[in-house]
């Protein structure tokens, strides 16, 4: 009975956490995104409207913005897939000297603090003429993927059972035939997984992209940023806010239909 109790308890909990945590935030945020006027103790805006959206959709620089953080996250995925999985699939597959050692760098890479991390590597590409640049950004932020681009393939096509690989290569099949039909179908939830996961957070990204790529580079988070600083209008920040959230909501929803419910679930280890 006690322990019936603690979890009759411990939901509520839960539930009222999320509810003042996240989703109270979240709503928050959508209801000043279409507010014109909202002022206390009103519990919902005075008045709605989208002059707030009409103002930031008809400046140049939002739309720059935008399409530089799509450029940024698509060409940072894209590297990441080409040098990090086939690195994963030597890592879980291939023995060499100083594998475990190696896994481990990536893994102690991130245990440092990132922002002192990135002011490191801002100097050195200060002497390499990289600041500034669309080239330092994509390293930067493509650093900063090894960690997740790696570790969750590695555990992927480890988890591949090799008698499978092995019942194929007998019956005639050749190494690319065996990883093309049978290894890449049973990792692939979990690669999708990572290269998503990998493209929302290079979206989202704002410390290597304002160190190395200011004042050059403007990102969507970096122009929320300055504008919440310069122009105290919280409609702007939430709007930005907004249309922060549409391009992963976009990415998770198609990941979905595309890679399918029940595999991209097992792929986010679900």
């Amino acid at each position: 009975m006690g322990i019936v109790r603690r979890r009759d308890v411990f939901g509520p909990l839960i539930l009222i956490f999320l509810v003042f945590f996240i989703v109270l935030p979240v709503a928050t945020v959508f209801l000043w995104a279409f507010a014109e006027q909202w002022f206390y103790p009103s519990v919902l805006p005075t008045k709605w409207g989208f002059r707030f959206w009409a103002q930031l959709v008809s400046r140049p620089e939002v739309w720059q913005a935008f399409l530089m953080s799509i450029k940024l996250s698509l060409t940072v995925t894209a590297l990441s897939a080409l040098i990090c999985l086939p690195a994963a699939y030597a890592f879980a597959r291939m023995d060499f000297p100083g594998r475990s050692g190696f896994m481990m760098s990536f893994l102690m890479a991130n245990a440092f603090p990132r922002f002192a991390l990135i002011v490191s590597i801002a100097v050195l590409f200060l002497t390499l003429d990289l600041v500034g640049t669309f080239q330092g950004v994509v390293i930067i932020q493509f650093l900063n993927t090894l960690l997740l681009m790696i570790w969750l393939p590695t555990a992927a096509f480890r988890a591949i059972p090799r008698e499978t690989e092995e019942a194929a290569r007998d019956v005639g099949a050749s190494p690319l035939q065996v990883f093309w039909h049978i290894t890449l179908p049973q990792a692939f939830p979990t690669i999708a997984a990572a290269l998503l996961m990998t493209f929302v957070w290079t979206f989202y990204e704002t410390e290597g992209a304002w160190l190395v790529g200011a004042p050059r580079i403007r990102t969507m988070p970096l122009l929320m940023m300055s504008m919440i600083n310069n122009q105290l209008v919280v409609q702007y920040g939430a709007v930005l806010s907004v249309m922060l959230w549409v391009p992963s909501l976009v990415a998770i929803v198609l990941a979905r239909r595309v890679i399918g419910g029940d595999a991209f679930a097992k792929g986010l280890g679900g």
